[in-house]
């Protein structure tokens, strides 16, 4: 393991962690992490035009806020950026009915990983037509969905994946439809500079086929000689959370060579390459993601480049932003539920012990698992008011049975936090409520979103009646649900001193 589960002060791994210097401002919001409506009103936080502690009292916490506006606004960033591309939503940074029909409205494209997702979307009412299914192990089953949807594009991630979708196609045609159209992922062998855990083109991992091995273009013939495919294009994805352009410079490097492998072995004249995602965001000051104009215009670049040298002509690209639409225009939203000090030894000013102060919420693992999974960062503020007390360094955590169970490893908050204050953590946007779990049956928060003040519950709040539903001894047993509209009275939301 990278650390002791139980921190760093123990098994004598590493010293505490440094939070830097305190901000001069504890409840300054920085434009490039926080959603592009989040404003301060006396003190208050307001996304979109709603304070957070209306929004607390009606829907309850935790509470994932979704600005519609910055959402939107980030997914048409994308769209003017790559005017001559296909952009497709990666639905797995945060999916539900209204985002797919959000981005359908937008004219995007949308990646499904998953045959739930996929169901999710067709449901949805999104076209068909635009929609990729993604997955290292597509069953017959998912397969089969899609190819009766009529989707895309199927990416195929493996030779027994082309095995299986081989009958399905031929069915298909033999009934009078088109060859399904397909794109052959492929691992380019790029090293990215992200978590291993998101790293996904170096050889050791389990997507795609190897472009150095030669089976990609093994994969790339074998559906050109299949009639029931029709080989649409190539597709690579370096990884997760990028902040430069060279792993996808380099990757377009690779895959428009193994283009011309292709060409040289087939005649054939591919003409999508979809050069995947990763994009990252903001989640601290001190991040500086690309933006998506400077990827567009390198990304052309150098694929004309590439394919000038080959004597190709240049395909129709396409990019898979999840996380840079999804991320910064969500907060999460917390409510203080106890905070203890704990005594680190020495460090602080002279004569005086280093204090860190453990301010524990009502969410946590089960809502974000990112920086327990991943030693993702994240940055936080007081939201319901501001303070100019002193400030404390704080580590926030959840109410989970886990001493892992951390959401901020390391801040400055004002001292006078207390039970009650509300804590907005910023950029939850990706990967929070999507990989949310039951994990000490605590319940699945609900997702509002808003625009012009109004706020609109887009994923109600899961229930003890939802869980029990499932359980075969529970099923049909009353379960308590307690309002959420009205606080408790030992813990007003929201409280001030």
């Amino acid at each position: 393991m990278r650390a002791h589960p139980a921190g760093p002060l123990h098994a004598g791994i590493s010293p505490p962690p440094a939070a830097g210097p305190a901000p001069d401002d504890l409840g300054a919001l920085d434009p490039l992490v926080w959603p592009r409506s989040a404003r301060r009103v006396d003190g208050e936080l307001h996304l979109a035009g709603r304070s957070v502690t209306d929004l607390a009292r009606a829907h309850g916490t935790p509470l994932f806020v979704l600005d519609e506006a910055d959402f939107r606004s980030r997914a048409a960033d994308f769209a003017d950026a790559f005017t001559d591309a296909d952009v497709h939503y990666a639905s797995k940074a945060f999916l539900c009915g209204q985002v797919a029909r959000w981005i359908a409205e937008d004219g995007l494209h949308l990646d499904a990983c998953s045959g739930n997702e996929l169901a999710v979307a067709l449901a949805a009412g999104f076209p068909a037509g635009r929609i990729a299914l993604h997955g290292n192990n597509k069953s017959l089953v998912e397969l089969q969905l899609a190819v009766d949807a009529g989707i895309g594009h199927v990416v195929l991630d493996s030779f027994d994946e082309i095995e299986r979708l081989v009958p399905l196609a031929a069915d298909r045609v033999a009934a009078g439809g088109a060859p399904v159209p397909v794109l052959i992922r492929s691992t380019v062998g790029i090293e990215a500079h992200t978590h291993e855990f998101i790293a996904t083109a170096h050889e050791d991992q389990k997507f795609g086929f190897s472009l150095a091995t030669g089976d990609a273009l093994t994969a790339a013939v074998r559906v050109i000689r299949e009639p029931a495919l029709h080989l649409s294009g190539l597709h690579s994805h370096v990884g997760s959370q990028i902040f430069d352009t060279a792993g996808f410079e380099a990757a377009a490097h690779r895959v428009v060579g193994l283009m011309g492998q292709v060409h040289q072995a087939t005649g054939e004249v591919l003409g999508e390459l979809n050069l995947g995602g990763g994009f990252g965001i903001a989640y601290l000051s001190e991040d500086d993601p690309v933006s998506a104009a400077d990827v567009a215009v390198k990304l052309r670049s150098v694929v004309a480049a590439e394919c000038a040298a080959l004597g190709l002509p240049v395909p129709r690209l396409a990019v898979e932003p999840g996380r840079a639409i999804a991320g910064p225009g969500t907060v999460t939203l917390y409510e203080i539920g106890t905070i203890k000090p704990v005594r680190l030894g020495s460090g602080g000013s002279p004569g005086a012990p280093l204090v860190r102060n453990y301010v524990s919420v009502d969410g946590g693992m089960s809502d974000n698992i990112r920086t327990a999974l991943y030693d993702a960062s994240y940055t936080c503020v007081l939201a319901n008011r501001s303070s100019d007390a002193p400030p404390a360094l704080c580590r926030v955590v959840g109410k989970h049975c886990e001493s892992g169970d951390i959401l901020v490893r390391d801040l400055w908050l004002p001292s006078d936090v207390q039970a009650g204050d509300l804590l907005a953590v910023a950029a939850t946007g990706a990967y929070c409520w999507s990989m949310a779990s039951n994990y000490n049956y605590l319940l699945k928060p609900p997702v509002v979103a808003v625009r012009d003040g109004a706020a609109t519950e887009i994923v109600r709040r899961q229930t003890l009646a939802d869980v029990f539903a499932l359980d075969a001894v529970l099923a049909g047993v009353p379960a308590p649900s307690p309002a959420i509209d009205q606080p408790a009275p030992e813990h007003p939301v929201g409280a001030t001193s």
